[in-house]
């Protein structure tokens, strides 16, 4: 039997939190492995976690980020539980189990690398520090393990992997149009949070220009966070087709809505966003840099852009729009592309390579 112990700040409405619990799914269906999962915050949007056959830890964190009882209570899971892999997801996490790692002689499997900045700040408790106490250094992305300099001996990229079955009993598309009162013939939308990496001004901007002559979309902003100051860069005579429809459950059935998925970013490892444009058999539209090259092909799964760039991004949107053959064509080419490339069984045989690596005597899970 593989023990694996999680550590995690929380399974908020983000990427990676999604991907772990995917992870976690898949790996139950493996009776060679068992699992614990411990947290340091209550914040669960992947519900679905309650109903697995596993433990979850709480290591409630002070306001301290750098509160040393995390890592005595870390310490005494990891010791309690005696896991044969301790596998982290941030970079907190990655510092807080550094001792337990280190005296209880357990193998450390790193993915805080989610994303690729351009620019990365060292500081002192950056990624740099826990790379020497990792025995395996896992990205989503090539981009990733290039913007944070992994040491190449002990990384590698496992690409998100996207569930299929999140696609079975969508809302119908009357429904949902019925439910935001959208009436134009087409509907544009990007999903994302409303932080200071994802760029929705020039998303925002290439609307206006848009709509300035095509008035028949409406663009749809999907993202927790606050967009108060998105808001007012919409023109007045457009503020009916720009909505801002806040966090979403039911997003999937929002992006099948879709004719045509944009992520304007300026920082990304593999965007689940453009994976699930991409699924639905939506063409993408996005920013060269990060990961985006990674899941968009130029001209034959959707369109890669300069960042800050409107002007360029309202001339593809406009290309697209104006042409249903391409828009099928580029979103069926997109749709073969995650089911070969992004699969959830490649991620789940990813990671169990990955662990078989760190403890050999398992290699045959």
């Amino acid at each position: 039997m593989l023990k694996i112990l999680f550590f995690i700040e929380d399974l908020g409405s983000g990427g990676k939190e999604r991907r772990l619990v995917e992870l976690i799914r898949g790996l139950l269906n493996n009776k060679s492995i068992s699992m614990e999962l411990v947290l340091t915050r209550k914040n669960i949007h992947y519900t679905d976690i309650h109903s697995y056959e596993f433990k979850i830890h709480y290591i409630p964190r002070s306001y301290l980020k750098k509160a040393i009882s995390l890592f005595l209570k870390f310490f005494n899971i990891a010791k309690s539980y005696r896991p044969d892999v301790i596998h982290v997801w941030g970079n907190l996490p990655a510092i807080y189990a550094i001792p337990a790692k280190l005296f209880l002689k357990i193998p450390m499997i790193n993915s805080q690398i989610t994303d690729a900045p351009e620019f990365f700040k060292d500081s002192v408790l950056n990624h740099n520090l826990t790379f020497p106490f990792s025995d395996r250094i896992i990205a989503n992305s090539m981009a990733g393990l290039k913007a944070y300099k992994a040491p190449k001996n002990k990384s590698t990229v496992i690409y998100n992997g996207f569930d299929q079955s999140r696609l079975n009993n969508l809302e119908a598309k009357d429904t949902i149009r019925e439910s935001f009162k959208i009436d134009t013939k087409y509907v544009v939308g990007m999903v994302a949070t409303f932080s200071e990496l994802k760029d929705y001004e020039t998303y925002i901007h290439s609307a206006n220009q848009v709509l300035s002559k095509n008035k028949e979309v409406t663009f749809l902003c999907i993202g927790s966070g606050d967009d108060g100051r998105y808001k007012k860069l919409v023109k007045k005579e457009y503020v009916n087709k720009v909505l801002f429809l806040g966090k979403q459950n039911q997003v999937e059935s929002i992006m099948n809505l879709c004719d045509i998925g944009v992520l304007a970013t300026f920082t990304e490892g593999i965007s689940n966003a453009l994976l699930e444009f991409s699924a639905l058999g939506k063409p993408v539209i996005t920013n060269f840099g990060g990961g985006n090259i990674e899941i968009v092909n130029q001209g034959v799964t959707g369109y890669l852009v300069n960042q800050r760039s409107p002007g360029e991004m309202a001339e593809k949107i406009e290309i697209l729009l104006n042409n249903e053959k391409m828009r099928t064509n580029l979103g069926e080419e997109a749709r073969k592309l995650i089911s070969y490339k992004f699969s959830i069984e490649q991620m789940i045989n990813g990671f169990i390579t990955e662990y078989a690596k760190v403890v050999p005597k398992y290699n045959k899970l």
